[in-house]
């Protein structure tokens, strides 16, 4: 089957957003431009280090003075917009990410976001193995967005990773609604 690229620059809307109950949520990445609207899957750990790394690269930029979000490194005083809506529908999955990349482009101050679905064993993809004007690949979805619309990605992520079931006291293993069996307790359960 060929390559399917899904190309938004700049979208009206790309945020991380789940599905389902604390502890069986299914995480997406969702763009979306005029009635357009496309939604990759990916898991909880792979929406947490893009958070984080993209929160990287903007206070870098922002140290250099390159992008100006309107604040402050390390997210001090956001001054961006919340998007606290719930994802797009109907929810169809377009393909399961493998592979996260980011980075800047300069000559069009914006940031790049790439997600490229698993090979046919379930294997992430190397980006640097993959030509994506090769017309057989793996899916892509590739979002080109300001540094400001960027830092709102990146407060809703941190919101909706932060929003599972809480650590357990003692062990730190996420409790479950009737607990969970704590290894601190030798065995007892913990609620």
């Amino acid at each position: 089957m060929p390559r399917r690229r899904y190309i938004f620059d700049p979208p009206e809307r790309f945020v991380a957003g789940t599905i389902g109950e604390p502890g069986d949520r299914t995480f997406f990445l969702q763009a979306r431009e005029g009635t357009r609207v496309v939604s990759v899957v990916l898991e909880k750990v792979q929406v947490a280090v893009l958070a984080e790394r993209l929160r990287a690269l903007l206070d870098e930029l922002d140290l250099r003075g390159i992008a100006d979000v309107g604040d402050a490194p390390g997210g001090a005083s956001v001054d961006v917009d919340s998007d606290d809506a719930t994802l797009e529908e109907p929810l169809n999955e377009a393909f399961r990410a493998g592979s996260l990349t980011l980075g800047w482009d300069g000559g069009a101050a914006r940031v790049l976001v790439e997600a490229r679905a698993q090979d046919e064993d379930g294997e992430a993809v190397d980006p640097e193995d993959d030509d994506d004007e090769d017309d057989d690949g793996p899916d892509l979805l590739r979002v080109r967005m300001t540094a400001t619309a960027a830092r709102s990605f990146v407060a809703r992520a941190a919101n909706v990773v932060g929003a599972g079931r809480p650590p357990c006291p003692l062990c730190g293993a996420p409790l479950d609604p009737q607990g969970h069996i704590c290894p601190r307790r030798n065995g007892h359960y913990v609620n």
